[in-house]
Protein backbone atom coordinates (compact mmCIF):
# COMPACT_ATOMS: atom_id res chain seq x y z
CA UNK A 1 0.00 0.00 0.00
CA UNK A 2 2.86 2.34 0.83
CA UNK A 3 4.45 1.86 -2.62
CA UNK A 4 1.11 2.41 -4.39
CA UNK A 5 0.44 5.66 -2.52
CA UNK A 6 4.01 6.83 -3.12
CA UNK A 7 3.62 6.22 -6.88
CA UNK A 8 0.40 8.25 -7.05
CA UNK A 9 1.93 11.01 -4.94
CA UNK A 10 4.95 11.07 -7.21
CA UNK A 11 2.85 11.96 -10.26
CA UNK A 12 0.75 14.46 -8.32
CA UNK A 13 3.62 16.33 -6.66
CA UNK A 14 6.08 16.17 -9.58
CA UNK A 15 3.66 17.33 -12.27
CA UNK A 16 0.07 18.18 -11.32
CA UNK A 17 0.79 20.06 -8.10
CA UNK A 18 3.64 22.13 -9.49
CA UNK A 19 1.48 23.25 -12.41
CA UNK A 20 -1.57 24.02 -10.26
CA UNK A 21 0.12 25.77 -7.33
CA UNK A 22 2.73 27.78 -9.17
CA UNK A 23 0.33 28.52 -12.02
CA UNK A 24 -2.49 29.65 -9.72
CA UNK A 25 -0.17 31.75 -7.56
CA UNK A 26 1.34 33.41 -10.63
CA UNK A 27 -2.13 33.94 -12.13
CA UNK A 28 -3.47 35.73 -9.04
CA UNK A 29 -0.23 37.65 -8.54
CA UNK A 30 -0.59 39.14 -12.01
CA UNK A 31 -4.38 39.62 -11.84
CA UNK A 32 -4.19 41.41 -8.47
CA UNK A 33 -1.09 43.39 -9.47
CA UNK A 34 0.99 41.46 -6.93
CA UNK A 35 -1.26 42.06 -3.95
CA UNK A 36 1.28 40.26 -1.75
CA UNK A 37 3.73 43.13 -2.33
CA UNK A 38 1.28 46.00 -2.79
CA UNK A 39 -0.72 45.30 0.37
CA UNK A 40 1.99 43.70 2.50
CA UNK A 41 2.28 46.74 4.78
CA UNK A 42 -1.50 47.00 5.07
CA UNK A 43 -1.69 43.33 6.01
CA UNK A 44 0.79 43.81 8.85
CA UNK A 45 -1.08 46.90 10.06
CA UNK A 46 -4.40 45.05 10.15
CA UNK A 47 -2.79 42.02 11.75
CA UNK A 48 -1.09 44.01 14.52
CA UNK A 49 -4.17 46.11 15.23
CA UNK A 50 -6.34 42.99 15.52
CA UNK A 51 -4.15 41.14 18.06
CA UNK A 52 -6.11 40.37 21.18
CA UNK A 53 -5.38 37.32 23.32
CA UNK A 54 -8.76 37.73 25.00
CA UNK A 55 -10.99 38.19 21.96
CA UNK A 56 -13.94 36.67 23.81
CA UNK A 57 -17.03 35.04 22.46
CA UNK A 58 -18.50 36.71 19.36
CA UNK A 59 -22.22 36.99 18.69
CA UNK A 60 -21.57 35.19 15.43
CA UNK A 61 -18.38 34.19 13.69
CA UNK A 62 -14.96 35.17 15.05
CA UNK A 63 -12.85 38.29 15.42
CA UNK A 64 -10.32 38.83 12.63
CA UNK A 65 -7.46 37.76 14.91
CA UNK A 66 -9.30 34.67 16.15
CA UNK A 67 -9.91 33.64 12.54
CA UNK A 68 -6.25 34.21 11.68
CA UNK A 69 -5.07 32.36 14.80
CA UNK A 70 -7.27 29.40 13.86
CA UNK A 71 -5.88 29.47 10.31
CA UNK A 72 -2.26 29.81 11.47
CA UNK A 73 -2.82 27.03 13.99
CA UNK A 74 -3.68 24.83 11.01
CA UNK A 75 -0.66 26.02 9.02
CA UNK A 76 2.00 25.96 11.74
CA UNK A 77 2.21 22.27 12.58
CA UNK A 78 4.51 19.35 11.95
CA UNK A 79 5.06 20.65 8.41
CA UNK A 80 7.17 23.47 9.83
CA UNK A 81 9.49 21.12 11.71
CA UNK A 82 9.22 17.50 10.53
CA UNK A 83 8.00 18.47 7.03
CA UNK A 84 10.81 20.98 6.51
CA UNK A 85 13.37 18.43 7.72
CA UNK A 86 11.96 15.81 5.36
CA UNK A 87 12.21 18.21 2.42
CA UNK A 88 15.84 19.02 3.26
CA UNK A 89 16.78 15.37 3.86
CA UNK A 90 15.33 14.16 0.55
CA UNK A 91 15.64 17.24 -1.68
CA UNK A 92 18.68 18.85 -0.11
CA UNK A 93 18.93 22.38 1.38
CA UNK A 94 17.80 23.78 -1.98
CA UNK A 95 14.27 22.47 -1.34
CA UNK A 96 13.83 25.40 1.06
CA UNK A 97 14.35 27.84 -1.82
CA UNK A 98 11.48 26.22 -3.70
CA UNK A 99 9.36 26.36 -0.55
CA UNK A 100 9.96 30.12 -0.50
CA UNK A 101 8.94 30.43 -4.15
CA UNK A 102 5.74 28.46 -3.54
CA UNK A 103 5.01 30.60 -0.48
CA UNK A 104 5.57 33.91 -2.30
CA UNK A 105 3.06 33.08 -5.03
CA UNK A 106 0.92 31.30 -2.46
CA UNK A 107 0.35 34.60 -0.66
CA UNK A 108 -1.71 35.75 -3.65
CA UNK A 109 -3.54 32.42 -3.71
CA UNK A 110 -4.41 32.53 -0.02
CA UNK A 111 -5.61 36.12 -0.45
CA UNK A 112 -8.01 34.84 -3.11
CA UNK A 113 -9.18 32.00 -0.85
CA UNK A 114 -9.91 34.33 2.07
CA UNK A 115 -11.71 36.85 -0.14
CA UNK A 116 -13.93 34.21 -1.74
CA UNK A 117 -14.64 32.59 1.63
CA UNK A 118 -15.90 35.96 2.84
CA UNK A 119 -17.84 36.67 -0.35
CA UNK A 120 -19.71 33.35 -0.30
CA UNK A 121 -20.22 32.71 3.40
CA UNK A 122 -23.78 32.33 4.69
CA UNK A 123 -25.43 33.02 8.03
CA UNK A 124 -28.28 30.86 9.25
CA UNK A 125 -31.36 32.17 11.06
CA UNK A 126 -29.82 31.35 14.43
CA UNK A 127 -26.76 33.50 13.58
CA UNK A 128 -24.31 30.68 12.85
CA UNK A 129 -21.81 31.53 10.10
CA UNK A 130 -20.88 28.87 7.53
CA UNK A 131 -18.22 29.25 4.87
CA UNK A 132 -15.41 27.53 3.01
CA UNK A 133 -14.49 26.11 -0.38
CA UNK A 134 -17.67 24.02 -0.80
CA UNK A 135 -19.62 27.29 -0.87
CA UNK A 136 -17.48 29.06 -3.46
CA UNK A 137 -17.08 25.86 -5.50
CA UNK A 138 -20.87 25.66 -5.87
CA UNK A 139 -21.01 29.38 -6.71
CA UNK A 140 -18.34 28.90 -9.37
CA UNK A 141 -20.11 25.88 -10.89
CA UNK A 142 -23.84 26.05 -10.05
CA UNK A 143 -24.63 22.93 -12.08
CA UNK A 144 -24.36 19.27 -11.12
CA UNK A 145 -20.65 19.47 -11.86
CA UNK A 146 -20.30 22.00 -9.04
CA UNK A 147 -22.12 19.71 -6.62
CA UNK A 148 -19.80 16.86 -7.61
CA UNK A 149 -16.67 18.99 -7.11
CA UNK A 150 -17.93 20.32 -3.77
CA UNK A 151 -18.69 16.77 -2.61
CA UNK A 152 -15.30 15.53 -3.82
CA UNK A 153 -13.57 18.35 -1.94
CA UNK A 154 -15.59 17.70 1.23
CA UNK A 155 -14.70 14.00 1.24
CA UNK A 156 -11.03 14.74 0.52
CA UNK A 157 -10.70 17.28 3.34
CA UNK A 158 -12.44 15.02 5.85
CA UNK A 159 -9.96 12.26 5.02
CA UNK A 160 -6.97 14.58 4.62
CA UNK A 161 -7.33 16.71 7.73
CA UNK A 162 -9.92 15.18 10.00
CA UNK A 163 -8.46 11.68 9.81
CA UNK A 164 -5.07 11.24 8.04
CA UNK A 165 -3.73 14.70 8.88
CA UNK A 166 -4.47 14.28 12.57
CA UNK A 167 -2.62 10.95 12.43
CA UNK A 168 0.45 12.78 11.09
CA UNK A 169 0.32 15.29 13.92
CA UNK A 170 -0.11 12.70 16.70
CA UNK A 171 2.53 10.49 15.06
CA UNK A 172 5.08 13.29 15.23
CA UNK A 173 4.08 14.23 18.77
CA UNK A 174 4.39 10.61 19.90
CA UNK A 175 7.80 9.99 18.30
CA UNK A 176 9.46 13.25 19.40
CA UNK A 177 8.12 13.03 22.96
CA UNK A 178 9.18 9.38 23.14
CA UNK A 179 12.69 10.31 21.93
CA UNK A 180 12.97 13.13 24.48
CA UNK A 181 11.23 11.63 27.50
CA UNK A 182 11.31 7.88 26.96
CA UNK A 183 7.54 7.66 27.36
CA UNK A 184 5.83 5.14 25.02
CA UNK A 185 4.20 6.81 22.00
CA UNK A 186 0.81 5.29 22.75
CA UNK A 187 0.74 6.92 26.20
CA UNK A 188 1.40 10.33 24.64
CA UNK A 189 -1.22 9.61 21.97
CA UNK A 190 -3.83 8.71 24.60
CA UNK A 191 -3.19 11.92 26.54
CA UNK A 192 -3.39 14.09 23.42
CA UNK A 193 -6.61 12.34 22.36
CA UNK A 194 -8.23 12.94 25.75
CA UNK A 195 -7.42 16.67 25.82
CA UNK A 196 -8.50 17.07 22.18
CA UNK A 197 -11.85 15.43 22.96
CA UNK A 198 -12.58 18.02 25.65
CA UNK A 199 -11.89 20.90 23.26
CA UNK A 200 -13.69 19.33 20.27
CA UNK A 201 -16.90 19.28 22.28
CA UNK A 202 -16.80 23.05 22.75
CA UNK A 203 -17.08 23.92 19.06
CA UNK A 204 -15.41 26.77 17.19
CA UNK A 205 -15.68 29.29 20.02
CA UNK A 206 -13.66 27.07 22.35
CA UNK A 207 -11.17 26.23 19.59
CA UNK A 208 -10.71 29.95 18.82
CA UNK A 209 -10.27 30.73 22.53
CA UNK A 210 -7.45 28.17 22.69
CA UNK A 211 -5.70 29.03 19.41
CA UNK A 212 -5.70 32.81 19.96
CA UNK A 213 -3.58 32.23 23.08
CA UNK A 214 -1.61 29.15 22.02
CA UNK A 215 -0.42 30.32 18.58
CA UNK A 216 1.49 33.48 19.67
CA UNK A 217 3.07 31.69 22.64
CA UNK A 218 4.22 28.66 20.66
CA UNK A 219 5.65 30.80 17.84
CA UNK A 220 7.63 33.05 20.20
CA UNK A 221 8.95 30.05 22.17
CA UNK A 222 10.20 28.29 19.04
CA UNK A 223 11.75 31.43 17.54
CA UNK A 224 13.61 32.25 20.77
CA UNK A 225 15.12 28.76 20.85
CA UNK A 226 16.05 29.05 17.18
CA UNK A 227 17.74 32.43 17.71
CA UNK A 228 19.91 30.94 20.46
CA UNK A 229 21.14 28.25 18.05
CA UNK A 230 21.74 30.76 15.25
CA UNK A 231 23.70 33.09 17.52
CA UNK A 232 26.01 30.21 18.47
CA UNK A 233 26.33 29.16 14.80
CA UNK A 234 26.37 32.71 13.39
CA UNK A 235 29.64 32.24 11.52
CA UNK A 236 27.98 29.49 9.47
CA UNK A 237 24.95 31.55 8.40
CA UNK A 238 26.51 32.89 5.16
CA UNK A 239 27.36 29.29 4.19
CA UNK A 240 23.84 28.20 5.19
CA UNK A 241 22.14 30.72 2.89
CA UNK A 242 24.66 29.90 0.18
CA UNK A 243 23.72 26.21 0.36
CA UNK A 244 20.00 27.00 0.10
CA UNK A 245 20.48 28.98 -3.10
CA UNK A 246 23.28 26.85 -4.61
CA UNK A 247 21.57 23.50 -4.06
CA UNK A 248 18.29 24.84 -5.43
CA UNK A 249 19.89 24.64 -8.89
CA UNK A 250 22.63 22.02 -8.49
CA UNK A 251 21.12 19.65 -5.90
CA UNK A 252 22.80 16.60 -7.43
CA UNK A 253 25.99 17.74 -5.70
CA UNK A 254 24.47 16.72 -2.37
CA UNK A 255 21.65 14.24 -3.05
CA UNK A 256 23.29 12.40 -5.97
CA UNK A 257 21.82 11.25 -9.27
CA UNK A 258 21.66 13.19 -12.52
CA UNK A 259 21.12 16.95 -12.47
CA UNK A 260 17.63 16.53 -13.98
CA UNK A 261 16.54 13.99 -11.39
CA UNK A 262 18.04 16.01 -8.53
CA UNK A 263 16.34 19.27 -9.55
CA UNK A 264 13.00 17.49 -9.95
CA UNK A 265 13.42 15.99 -6.47
CA UNK A 266 14.33 19.34 -4.88
CA UNK A 267 11.41 21.15 -6.53
CA UNK A 268 8.84 18.43 -5.83
CA UNK A 269 9.90 18.25 -2.17
CA UNK A 270 9.65 22.02 -1.91
CA UNK A 271 6.18 22.00 -3.49
CA UNK A 272 4.83 19.01 -1.55
CA UNK A 273 6.15 20.04 1.85
CA UNK A 274 5.40 23.70 1.10
CA UNK A 275 1.75 22.80 0.53
CA UNK A 276 1.64 20.76 3.73
CA UNK A 277 3.13 23.71 5.63
CA UNK A 278 1.42 26.85 4.29
CA UNK A 279 -1.72 25.19 2.83
CA UNK A 280 -2.16 27.92 0.18
CA UNK A 281 -4.37 26.55 -2.58
CA UNK A 282 -5.35 23.52 -0.53
CA UNK A 283 -8.65 24.99 0.67
CA UNK A 284 -8.27 24.45 4.41
CA UNK A 285 -7.72 27.93 5.87
CA UNK A 286 -10.72 29.54 4.05
CA UNK A 287 -12.94 27.78 6.61
CA UNK A 288 -11.42 29.97 9.33
CA UNK A 289 -11.22 33.18 7.29
CA UNK A 290 -14.91 32.85 6.36
CA UNK A 291 -15.75 33.25 10.06
CA UNK A 292 -13.98 36.61 10.47
CA UNK A 293 -16.12 39.65 11.25
CA UNK A 294 -14.59 42.29 8.96
CA UNK A 295 -15.96 45.24 7.00
CA UNK A 296 -15.01 43.88 3.58
CA UNK A 297 -13.46 40.67 2.19
CA UNK A 298 -10.22 42.43 1.25
CA UNK A 299 -9.53 43.15 4.92
CA UNK A 300 -9.33 39.47 5.80
CA UNK A 301 -7.53 38.67 2.55
CA UNK A 302 -4.50 40.79 3.47
CA UNK A 303 -4.47 39.38 7.01
CA UNK A 304 -4.48 35.86 5.55
CA UNK A 305 -1.34 36.73 3.57
CA UNK A 306 0.46 37.64 6.80
CA UNK A 307 -0.50 34.28 8.27
CA UNK A 308 1.23 32.50 5.38
CA UNK A 309 4.25 34.81 5.66
CA UNK A 310 4.64 33.97 9.36
CA UNK A 311 4.21 30.26 8.67
CA UNK A 312 6.83 29.93 5.93
CA UNK A 313 9.17 32.92 5.93
CA UNK A 314 9.45 33.07 9.72
CA UNK A 315 8.73 29.73 11.47
CA UNK A 316 9.65 27.25 8.72
CA UNK A 317 12.71 29.30 7.73
CA UNK A 318 13.91 29.23 11.33
CA UNK A 319 13.74 25.43 11.26
CA UNK A 320 15.67 25.35 7.99
CA UNK A 321 18.41 27.71 9.17
CA UNK A 322 18.91 25.78 12.42
CA UNK A 323 19.06 22.40 10.65
CA UNK A 324 21.30 23.46 7.77
CA UNK A 325 23.68 25.56 9.93
CA UNK A 326 24.23 22.68 12.37
CA UNK A 327 23.97 19.49 10.29
CA UNK A 328 25.20 20.65 6.85
CA UNK A 329 27.38 23.78 7.19
CA UNK A 330 30.86 23.60 8.64
CA UNK A 331 31.38 19.95 7.68
CA UNK A 332 28.24 18.86 9.53
CA UNK A 333 27.22 15.20 9.62
CA UNK A 334 25.04 15.66 6.50
CA UNK A 335 27.50 17.78 4.52
CA UNK A 336 28.15 14.91 2.10
CA UNK A 337 24.59 13.60 1.93
CA UNK A 338 22.53 11.30 4.14
CA UNK A 339 23.81 9.78 7.37
CA UNK A 340 22.72 6.60 9.09
CA UNK A 341 20.18 7.01 11.86
CA UNK A 342 18.98 10.47 10.82
CA UNK A 343 15.35 10.78 9.76
CA UNK A 344 12.93 13.65 9.25
CA UNK A 345 11.46 12.90 12.69
CA UNK A 346 14.66 13.22 14.74
CA UNK A 347 16.53 15.65 12.46
CA UNK A 348 15.40 18.84 14.23
CA UNK A 349 16.10 17.32 17.63
CA UNK A 350 19.67 16.50 16.55
CA UNK A 351 20.11 20.03 15.21
CA UNK A 352 18.92 21.76 18.38
CA UNK A 353 20.76 19.31 20.65
CA UNK A 354 24.07 20.23 18.99
CA UNK A 355 23.79 23.62 20.71
CA UNK A 356 21.23 23.22 23.50
CA UNK A 357 22.60 19.90 24.71
CA UNK A 358 21.65 16.25 24.26
CA UNK A 359 19.07 16.43 27.05
CA UNK A 360 17.43 19.84 26.57
CA UNK A 361 17.59 20.02 22.74
CA UNK A 362 15.28 17.04 22.04
CA UNK A 363 12.99 18.11 24.90
CA UNK A 364 12.70 21.65 23.49
CA UNK A 365 11.76 20.37 20.02
CA UNK A 366 9.29 17.89 21.50
CA UNK A 367 7.62 20.68 23.50
CA UNK A 368 7.39 23.01 20.49
CA UNK A 369 6.11 20.23 18.27
CA UNK A 370 3.51 19.33 20.88
CA UNK A 371 2.15 22.89 20.77
CA UNK A 372 2.39 23.15 16.99
CA UNK A 373 0.80 19.82 16.22
CA UNK A 374 -1.91 20.03 18.86
CA UNK A 375 -3.11 23.44 17.65
CA UNK A 376 -3.18 22.06 14.10
CA UNK A 377 -5.26 19.09 15.24
CA UNK A 378 -7.84 21.47 16.72
CA UNK A 379 -8.19 23.55 13.57
CA UNK A 380 -8.14 20.60 11.16
CA UNK A 381 -10.82 18.82 13.13
CA UNK A 382 -13.02 21.90 12.88
CA UNK A 383 -12.45 22.19 9.12
CA UNK A 384 -13.42 18.55 8.69
CA UNK A 385 -16.49 19.05 10.88
CA UNK A 386 -17.78 21.84 8.61
CA UNK A 387 -17.62 19.52 5.61
CA UNK A 388 -19.20 16.60 7.45
CA UNK A 389 -22.14 18.85 8.30
CA UNK A 390 -22.29 19.98 4.65
CA UNK A 391 -22.45 16.37 3.40
CA UNK A 392 -24.47 14.61 6.09
CA UNK A 393 -26.04 17.23 8.39
CA UNK A 394 -25.51 18.06 12.08
CA UNK A 395 -26.44 14.59 13.29
CA UNK A 396 -23.31 13.14 11.68
CA UNK A 397 -20.92 15.48 13.53
CA UNK A 398 -20.71 13.44 16.80
CA UNK A 399 -19.97 10.29 14.79
CA UNK A 400 -17.25 12.13 12.88
CA UNK A 401 -15.73 13.41 16.14
CA UNK A 402 -15.50 9.90 17.59
CA UNK A 403 -13.88 8.51 14.42
CA UNK A 404 -11.44 11.45 14.34
CA UNK A 405 -10.39 10.74 17.93
CA UNK A 406 -9.77 7.08 17.06
CA UNK A 407 -7.55 8.12 14.11
CA UNK A 408 -5.79 10.61 16.37
CA UNK A 409 -4.81 7.86 18.77
CA UNK A 410 -3.88 5.38 16.01
CA UNK A 411 -1.52 7.95 14.51
CA UNK A 412 0.70 7.69 17.57
CA UNK A 413 1.33 3.96 16.97
CA UNK A 414 1.30 3.49 13.17
CA UNK A 415 4.06 3.65 10.56
CA UNK A 416 5.40 7.16 10.05
CA UNK A 417 5.99 6.86 6.29
CA UNK A 418 2.54 5.47 5.44
CA UNK A 419 0.80 8.11 7.56
CA UNK A 420 2.67 10.93 5.83
CA UNK A 421 2.07 9.52 2.35
CA UNK A 422 -1.68 9.13 2.91
CA UNK A 423 -1.93 12.66 4.28
CA UNK A 424 -0.01 13.97 1.25
CA UNK A 425 -2.32 12.09 -1.13
CA UNK A 426 -5.54 13.60 0.19
CA UNK A 427 -3.97 17.03 0.65
CA UNK A 428 -3.06 17.04 -3.01
CA UNK A 429 -6.48 15.83 -4.13
CA UNK A 430 -8.08 18.75 -2.26
CA UNK A 431 -6.14 21.21 -4.38
CA UNK A 432 -7.80 20.26 -7.68
CA UNK A 433 -11.46 21.32 -7.07
CA UNK A 434 -10.34 24.24 -4.91
CA UNK A 435 -8.06 25.72 -7.57
CA UNK A 436 -10.67 25.25 -10.33
CA UNK A 437 -13.15 27.32 -8.31
CA UNK A 438 -10.57 30.00 -7.50
CA UNK A 439 -9.79 30.50 -11.17
CA UNK A 440 -13.48 30.51 -12.14
CA UNK A 441 -14.26 33.24 -9.57
CA UNK A 442 -11.09 35.26 -10.14
CA UNK A 443 -13.10 38.32 -11.20
CA UNK A 444 -14.46 38.64 -7.64
CA UNK A 445 -10.93 38.47 -6.25
CA UNK A 446 -9.63 41.09 -8.68
CA UNK A 447 -12.56 43.38 -7.82
CA UNK A 448 -11.81 43.09 -4.09
CA UNK A 449 -8.07 43.69 -4.62
CA UNK A 450 -8.65 46.83 -6.68
CA UNK A 451 -11.02 48.36 -4.12
CA UNK A 452 -8.40 48.09 -1.36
Amino acid sequence: MLKLVQTINGYLSDYVLILLLVGTGLFFSIRTRFVQLRCFKEGWRRFLSSINLKGGRQESGLSSFQALATAVAAQVGTGNIVGACGAILIGGPGAIFWMWIIAFFGMATIYAEAVLAQETRVKTEDGVVHGGPVFYIKKAFPSGFGSFLAGFFAVAIILALGFMGSMVQSNSIGETCSNALGIPSWVIGAAVTLVAALIFLGGIQRIAAVTEKLVPVMAVLFLLGGFVVLIVRIRYLPETFGMIFRYAFVPNAIIGGSIGYAIKTAISQGVKRGLFSNEAGMGSTPHAHAMANVKKPHDQGVVAMIGLFIDTFVVLTMTALVVISTLYAGNGVLASGTAEGISKTNMAQLAFSSVLGERFGPLFVALCLLFFAFSTILSWNYFGKINVEYLFGKKAVPVYSVIALVFLFLGSVLSNDLVWELADLFNQLMVIPNVLALIALSALVVKAARRD
